[in-house]
């Protein structure tokens, strides 16, 4: 695995090292990602409302737009968990038979509320279970932690795209302010999961929102991101920053 602070033409493979109070090594990682999504997503967008005062909703379809996405495109949601990013794109689009979610996990996708027409499929973002050259737009909301190998996925992104194809990727950012990170951190690791042991039904919930925290303190940088997404083909590479944590990765395939 290359160190994830290294400089920006270092490609990425895991987004971060190995976080052994959950899981033992890599090799398990994946085992307990899914197992933790699948018993808590019905609870998810109760605690995600609760934690984000109402303003995700707002702020996922302005970064759609923001990247691109317009009327009459089709769309796949990658990680789209219970579909938070994938309403909004329907209703950018104007068709929800253009939108169709991809997400490994079973639990979340049967706690997916999304209107009528929304295609939803099991599968990973290193194996998007469809053609080459099939969607407009893809995106991901908060789920690039949760990859095991950023290039392979990229490269996915890249196949199923058109040419001229138009890519957002939305991720908390660690703050590069100790004040910042500090603030951020009590917030996430501390109040969060906090609020979520009170507010759920399942114990896991909390443990997850913690594991939120500690991935996104471990992730690699976003220049190495955007370098593996270059790498992955991808070109006008971008990243827009909001409130200093908010990162919207753009890129868009090369004809």
């Amino acid at each position: 695995m290359p160190e994830l602070k290294a400089a920006k033409e270092v490609v990425v493979h895991a987004p971060h090292l190995p976080l052994t109070d959950y899981y033992a090594d890599e090799a398990s990682r994946r085992g307990w990602v899914s197992r933790m999504f699948d018993s808590t997503g019905a609870d998810y967008d109760r605690i995600e409302t609760l934690i984000g005062f109402g303003s995700g909703t707002w702020y996922r379809g302005q970064a759609l737009q923001r990247a691109g996405l317009k009327p009459g495109m089709r769309i796949v949601d990658v990680g789209m968990g219970t579909g938070l990013v994938t309403k909004q794109a329907a209703k950018i689009v104007g068709d929800a038979t253009l939108v169709t979610g991809v997400d490994p996990s079973p639990g979340m996708l049967a706690n997916a509320q999304v209107p009528d027409g929304v295609k939803l499929v099991e599968g990973y973002a290193e194996s998007i279970p469809f053609p080459d050259n099939s969607f407009d737009f893809l995106s991901m909301g908060y789920a690039l932690r949760h990859i095991s190998d950023l290039s392979v996925a990229f490269k996915e992104f890249h196949r199923v795209l058109k040419p001229g194809g138009r890519l957002c990727i939305m991720e908390i950012t660690c703050p590069e302010k100790k004040l910042h990170k500090m603030l951020l951190k009590g917030y996430l690791r501390g109040i969060v999961p906090t609020m979520a042991r009170l507010a759920s039904r399942n114990g896991d919930t909390s443990v997850l929102w913690r594991y939120y925290w500690d991935s996104i303190e471990a992730c690699a940088v976003p220049a190495s991101v955007m370098s593996t997404l270059e790498n992955a083909g991808f070109g006008s590479v971008d990243r827009h920053l909001e409130l200093g944590i908010f990162s919207e990765y753009q890129a868009i395939k090369l004809a």
